[in-house]
């Protein structure tokens, strides 16, 4: 981990654009099919979280696991001898470390001592509208109506499915509130974290922003473990580790390497499979009930997110930095 930047200087050009048509057709399609593994690894969290909360303490489990993430990156970074990033880079990283290290682990956490992970994919299928919604105003686009009246839409059947559900009494329960924050807060940290991959790399733009958010995570996870003393079941602790090397690690090397190279507004679009999957690990590993009114709202969400990545207008972009990986 040396002192030199490992910014890649580039002029903005239009997506696909900047290489040869086959070399741009193999890089969407690797783009994809990395994409697609990162949001596999990606499905199994909320049930993997679930799991561990209820035997591990909440705040443990958010900030735990960044702290083991954050140990394996340190790892890697050595191993490979990154270099560090730029001044403004970091600051950038300190927002992907808010969104995806922080936040959306927190809040997941705290929701799901009290809500279903079959619930929480309901709510989490607003991802990629959220992330669209952010790669757009960090992009500067003007998008049509349309792509707001989706966006929109989506959150009327999310909030449909909670009042159907009889979650939805005048207010939304504190469990959902916890939810929709950790949308927005993840939503903004894939969109930078993707815009930083192609200039970091997916897999050093994770490491470096796990790194930068250990000086908060070791001590709350330090405090945590001294107020509630972690003891678990193996099936617990299963889940703490899933969380800890599959979603805040390694899912993120695919994830973001995936969005640098294929482009944001296509492989985005992959993580349409993400809250059917996470039903589907629901119901068969933990045995939660996934109901009529569950698939009819993730399928009614997945429509609307649909229309938002077809409306989105023309993403100006950076290639990919040579090192992707």
């Amino acid at each position: 981990m040396g002192d030199k930047s490992s910014a890649t200087v580039a002029a903005p050009v239009t997506a696909g654009t900047s290489k040869g048509t086959a070399e741009g057709t193999t890089d969407r399609t690797a783009g994809l099919a990395l994409g697609a593994l990162g949001v596999l690894a990606f499905s199994m969290s909320l049930p993997a979280t679930r799991t561990a909360v209820q035997e591990l303490d909440s705040w443990f489990v958010a900030f735990g696991r960044a702290v083991g993430a954050g140990l394996l990156a340190w790892g890697y970074l050595r191993a490979t001898g990154a270099p560090r990033p730029s001044r403004a880079q970091w600051r950038r990283l300190a927002v992907v470390a808010l969104g995806v290290v922080v936040g959306f682990p927190l809040f997941t956490s705290l929701a799901l001592t009290a809500q279903t992970a079959a619930h929480g994919a309901v709510v989490v299928a607003l991802l990629p509208a959220i992330t669209a919604v952010f790669a757009v105003l960090r992009a500067g686009e003007r998008p049509p109506r349309a792509f707001w009246l989706a966006a929109s839409a989506g959150l009327v059947a999310v909030v449909g499915f909670l009042a159907a559900g009889g979650t939805v009494r005048g207010s939304l329960e504190l469990a959902d509130l916890y939810l929709l924050v950790a949308v927005v807060l993840c939503g903004l940290g894939y969109a930078e974290g993707g815009a930083l991959a192609r200039e970091l790399g997916g897999a050093r733009t994770i490491c470096w922003a796990l790194i930068v958010a250990l000086p908060v995570t070791v001590p709350v996870t330090a405090l945590a473990a001294v107020v509630h003393p972690p003891h678990a079941s193996a099936t617990a602790w299963a889940g703490f580790g899933y969380v800890t090397v599959i979603s805040m690690f390694l899912g993120f090397f695919a994830w973001y390497t995936g969005l640098a190279r294929g482009g944001v507004a296509q492989v985005g679009q992959v993580q349409l499979a993400q809250p059917v999957l996470t039903l589907l690990w629901s119901a068969l590993l933990l045995g939660e009930p996934v109901g009529p009114a569950a698939i009819v709202a993730a399928l009614a969400v997945l429509v609307c997110v649909v229309l938002t990545q077809r409306t989105r207008a023309a993403v100006t972009v950076r290639p990919a930095a040579a090192s992707a990986i």
